[in-house]
C-alpha cells in the first residue's frame, strides 16, 4: 500500500483519522504504532518482523549504552543488518523502509550518547518516532530530537486536518499527474533501445527522468509533511526547488536535504569536516559520497554518480572563488546541463546500455541519427508536460499554492485534482514510488 493507491486514499486514511481523532490524546500513539504496523504490512508483510525487531532493539540498546565500544556494537548491529538485506540477492529481500528507519535509529542512539537527548522510557513513543508511517518508507529522515516533544504533546485539530490535507493533495498531484505521466516517456525511450535515438530525443528523455524522479520524489515528500501535520506533527522540508540552485553543491543542498543532514551530522562532521584544511576537506567529501554511492546500489552506475557528483563538488569549491556570484544564468544553466547527465548514470544500471546512451546524448559514435526527427514526436506528445513539470519546480508552484490555498477557488481546485488523481489511478493503476526500492 503507497499513499497513491485506491486502498491508502479511500479506505485507510479516512479510517485510521476518523479512529486517530476519536482517541483520548494520551491513546493517539499507541494507534499510530498499531495504524502504521497494519500500513506497513499490506505493503511488506515479511519485513514487518524486521522493523519490530528494530523497534525494540534499538529502545533496549539506548538504556544500556554508557561507553563508546556498546555505542559501537549498537550501530554496528543495524549497519550490519541494513548491509545484509540491501545487498543479499541483490537486494530483492529488501524490507520496505530498511534505509530510513535505520538512520533514524542510529542517530537516536548516537545523540544518546552524546547526551543531546534524554533515552525514551516510553517504548510506544519510541515505536511512534520509529514506524510512523507518514515518513516510514521514505522519510524524510528525522531526529528524536525534533520529534521529541512532539510525541508527547501536539496540536491535532481541524485546522491542521486542513492544511495537512491541502499539502498532501498538492504532493498527490505532484506524483499522479506529473511524474507517473513524465515516466511514459522514458519508458517508450527504453522500449525504443538506445541504440535507436537521437541526440536531441537522448536530452530530452533525459530531462523528462530528471522531472519524473523530483515530482515522484518530492511528491512523497510533500504528502509526508502533509499527513504529519494532519496528526499534528511538524515534519521537516526535503525539497526546496532543487532545479532552481546555480550549482551541484547547492542543488544537493536542496534535494533529499533531510539525507544530506544526516551524512553531514553522522558522517561528514565527525570525519573533520572543513575544519582540517582543504585536503581532508577533499578526503572527507569522497568518503560521504562514496557511501551515498554505495547506500544507492552497488553496481558500476552509482559509483559513477556519486564520484561524478562529487569530483563537480570539488571543482565548484575551486572555481567558486573566481566566478561565485559574477554569472548566475551562466552558473543556472551549467546546472541544467549537468544534473540530468547525472540522472542517466544513476538511473540506467546496465553499464553498457549506460555508455550508449551517454554516445548519444554527445553525438558520439556511428549511428546518432538513427531516427532524426523523432525528438519531433516526442515533443509533440509531451511538450505541455514537460513545459509544466519545468514550471511547477520554480518558486511559482509555492507562490500560486500560497495564494490560493485559503480561497474558495484553491479548495476548488484541490478537490478537482484529488478527484482526478483518483480517476486516474483507477484508469490506469498506481505506479510505485522510484525511491521505494532504497
Amino acid at each position: 500500500m503507497v499513499f497513491s493507491s485506491i486502498e491508502f486514499l479511500l479506505y485507510f486514511l479516512p479510517i485510521f483519522i476518523l479512529v486517530y481523532m476519536i482517541v483520548p490524546h494520551k491513546a493517539r500513539n499507541g494507534v499510530l504504532v498499531i495504524g502504521s504496523m497494519i500500513f506497513y504490512a499490506f505493503g511488506d508483510l515479511r519485513g514487518l518482523g524486521v522493523l519490530a525487531v528494530s523497534a525494540v532493539g534499538n529502545f533496549l540498546a539506548a538504556r544500556v549504552i554508557r561507553r563508546k565500544r556498546g555505542l559501537i556494537v549498537a550501530v554496528a548491529a543495524n549497519i550490519g543488518v541494513l548491509i545484509l538485506f540491501k545487498y543479499y540477492q541483490g537486494g530483492a529481500m529488501l524490507p520496505m523502509g530498511i534505509s530510513f528507519y535505520t538512520f533514524q535509529a542510529v542517530s537516536y542512539l548516537v545523540d544518546v550518547y552524546r547526551r543531546e537527548v534524554p533515552v525514551e522510557r516510553k517504548f510506544v513513543d519510541f515505536a511512534a518516532y520509529i514506524m510512523m508511517f507518514p515518513k516510514l518508507v521514505m522519510g524524510p529522515i528525522t531526529s528524536y530530537r525534533d520529534l521529541r516533544r512532539q510525541l508527547r504533546r501536539r496540536n491535532c485539530n481541524a485546522e491542521s486536518l486542513q492544511e495537512g490535507l491541502k499539502l498532501f493533495i498538492l504532493g498527490l498531484c505532484g506524483k499522479v499527474l506529473l511524474a507517473d505521466q513524465l515516466a511514459l516517456l522514458w519508458q517508450e525511450v527504453q522500449v525504443a533501445g538506445f541504440e535507436s535515438i537521437s541526440t536531441p530525443l537522448a536530452w530530452i528523455a533525459a530531462v523528462a527522468y530528471s522531472l519524473q524522479l523530483y515530482f515522484d520524489f518530492a511528491g512523497y515528500s510533500v504528502m509526508s509533511v502533509g499527513l504529519g501535520r494532519m496528526l499534528g506533527f511538524s515534519l521537516p522540508e526535503n525539497f526546496r526547488q532543487p532545479y532552481m540552485a546555480r550549482s551541484v553543491r547547492e542543488f544537493y543542498r536542496r534535494w533529499h536535504m533531510s539525507l544530506g543532514d544526516w551524512f553531514c551530522k553522522y558522517v561528514y562532521i565527525p570525519l573533520g569536516g572543513s575544519r582540517r584544511g582543504e585536503g581532508r576537506t577533499v578526503c572527507n567529501l569522497l568518503a560521504v559520497w562514496l557511501l551515498t554511492s554505495l547506500w544507492h546500489g552497488i553496481t558500476g552506475n552509482f559509483l559513477i554518480w556519486g564520484m561524478g557528483i562529487c569530483l563537480l563538488i570539488i571543482l565548484e569549491r575551486q572555481m567558486g572563488r573566481l566566478w561565485k556570484g559574477k554569472a548566475p544564468a551562466i552558473c543556472h544553466l551549467y546546472l541544467c546541463a549537468v544534473i540530468p547527465v547525472t540522472w542517466m548514470c544513476f538511473a540506467i544500471t546496465d553499464m553498457g546500455q549506460l555508455g550508449i546512451y551517454l554516445s548519444r546524448m554527445f553525438a558520439i559514435g556511428e549511428g546518432v541519427a538513427v531516427h532524426a526527427r523523432d525528438w519531433q514526436s516526442a515533443l509533440a506528445d509531451y511538450g505541455l508536460l514537460l513545459a509544466a513539470g519545468v514550471a511547477a519546480s520554480t518558486p511559482l508552484t509555492r507562490w500560486v499554492y500560497q495564494k490560493l490555498e485559503k480561497r474558495w477557488l484553491g479548495m476548488l481546485l484541490l478537490a478537482a485534482g484529488f478527484w482526478f488523481c483518483v480517476h486516474r489511478v483507477l484508469l490506469v493503476g498506481e505506479n510505485p514510488f522510484m525511491y521505494r526500492n532504497f
